[in-house]
């Protein structure tokens, strides 16, 4: 059965999820961006079994997300390395990793991510590149690129511009602004 949905494999999200949205796979980058480059150095981290392993690393291979370099030849051992799309996924793995411990951690945080110079915990947050403000529920909208079709033109004009605010929701409206930059919201109490 096909998949359903107003822009089909247009949206960048749902490719994103063809390539990487196996649970495995994450994992496996996950270990990859930290250093790890060997299928036994996965394996043992991971404790996932020797097949699914062979074709997650194959599937990753394949989408251009990390690169296979040999470094024995006999008998003939290759070595994972992150590509630069598997580089670029970095801050997605951080984003998750600071979801998970705020959200799906009851019991505190297990992992956390350190400043490679400082050892400071960090807080990643999503901020745009230019005006470094933080991408937030109610902050943003979806728009089209110029490789829009037509249809997801036209399912992204259909779909309204805020979503209306329900008690309790602490959404900004989207023509809100604020004076506190990035470095004022990372110790705002956000986690609340």
């Amino acid at each position: 059965m096909q998949r359903k949905s107003f822009d089909g494999m247009a949206c960048p999200v749902a490719r994103s999820l063809e390539r990487v949205g196996e649970w495995w796979s994450i994992l496996i980058l996950r270990d990859a961006l930290q250093g790890l480059t060997r299928f036994d150095e996965f394996e043992k981290s991971l404790g996932i079994a020797p097949n699914m392993l062979s074709r997650r690393l194959s599937a990753l291979v394949e989408n251009g997300l990390l690169e296979r370099r040999q470094y024995s030849a006999k008998p003939p051992r290759f070595e994972y390395v992150p590509s630069a799309a598997g580089r670029d996924f970095l801050p997605v793995v951080a984003a998750l990793l600071a979801w998970g411990n705020r959200h799906c951690a009851p019991e505190g945080a297990s992992i956390l991510l350190l400043d490679a110079e400082t050892g400071r915990p960090l807080d990643p947050v999503v901020v745009d590149r230019h005006s470094l403000k933080p991408v937030e529920a109610g902050t943003v909208r979806l728009g089209t690129g110029p490789a829009a079709t037509p249809a997801l033109r036209d399912g992204i004009a259909r779909r309204p511009m805020a979503r209306p605010r329900a008690a309790g929701d602490d959404f900004k409206d989207s023509t809100e602004t604020t004076d506190q930059g990035p470095a004022d919201r990372a110790g705002s109490g956000r986690d609340e």
